[in-house]
């Protein structure tokens, strides 16, 4: 163990090593070289914010809640969407404000067995403000029921694998800013098989394309939910994925990260990673 002595000359060493860094001319230097010190400047600095930090008889909290935090910011709208009455996705009146949204599946389709009739989403989304300044529901537009609408639509088309009645959704409008935080925290949470995050069944929130502008693949969403025209209008155009192998990353993904069932389980989820976060 270090004496006090030693520790005052140590500190007295480091004044004047970081005077002396301080009278070169970084700017000079060439950018990898430029990184290099700076990632050692900054390990330094993490091992002298420790040693501050003991020296200090007063303890530091350790974690400051902090509501602009979007790590923070992004679990509390998800989860206050989540407390949200789950409505019929055939049905999605037009209503002023942006934000998320989650939508949940309660049929018979056979690969998804293990979501169907639960609390776990099969697709979350945002919607982004038609300004990005807007301060109030009116000024960023209808642009959440415009979205929701859209899936609806896309859905009505699948008529031979999906039925719209099968469909719900939560949504909830929150200040220009939040909702993308938000939708990170909801697709880390579920990680909806929906969703082009997971990287299995993909392809659901896409806006048509024209084949024959570019070179293109079906998504393995319209491979497993024919329908939607553009998706199948060139003979020529491949799936993405077979069918079979779609339906087999589902069950695996299912099996690796299982649904969660009930509100119950998502808030005991919820407050395990609200601690991890403190």
């Amino acid at each position: 163990m270090a004496t006090p002595e030693k520790l005052e000359q140590l500190a007295a060493q480091l004044k004047k090593l970081s005077e002396s860094l301080a009278a070169e001319e970084p700017s000079q230097l060439a950018a990898p070289r430029a990184k290099r010190v700076r990632q050692i400047i900054t390990e330094a600095y993490d091992r002298l914010r420790k040693v501050m930090e003991d020296l200090d008889p007063i303890k530091h909290p350790g974690f400051v809640f902090d509501p602009s935090n979007p790590n923070v910011a992004g679990r509390i709208v998800g989860i206050t969407m989540i407390a949200q009455d789950r409505k019929p996705l055939a049905n999605v009146e037009r209503f002023y404000g942006s934000g998320v949204y989650a939508i949940y599946y309660k049929g018979n389709f056979p690969a998804y067995a293990k979501i169907t009739k639960r609390e776990h989403p099969i697709y979350v989304g945002k919607a982004d403000p038609a300004d990005q300044a807007a301060k109030t529901a009116m000024e960023q537009g209808d642009r959440l029921s415009n979205r929701l609408n859209d899936h609806r639509k896309n859905i009505a088309k699948a008529t031979t694998t999906l039925r719209l009645e099968d469909f719900e959704y939560r949504a909830i409008v929150v200040q220009t800013g939040w909702q993308t935080s938000a939708e990170d925290y909801l697709i880390h949470l579920f990680k909806p098989i929906w969703n082009s995050e997971v990287g299995i069944c993909y392809g659901f929130g896409k806006h048509g394309d024209d084949p024959g502008t570019r070179a293109n693949l079906r998504s393995p969403w319209d491979t497993l939910h024919p329908g939607r025209d553009w998706a199948h209008r060139d003979p020529k155009m491949k799936d993405a994925k077979p069918e079979k192998r779609i339906v087999e990353e589902i069950s695996q993904h299912l099996a690796k990260y299982p649904p969660l069932g009930s509100i119950d389980e998502i808030l005991r989820q919820f407050l395990e990673e609200m601690r991890a976060v403190s």
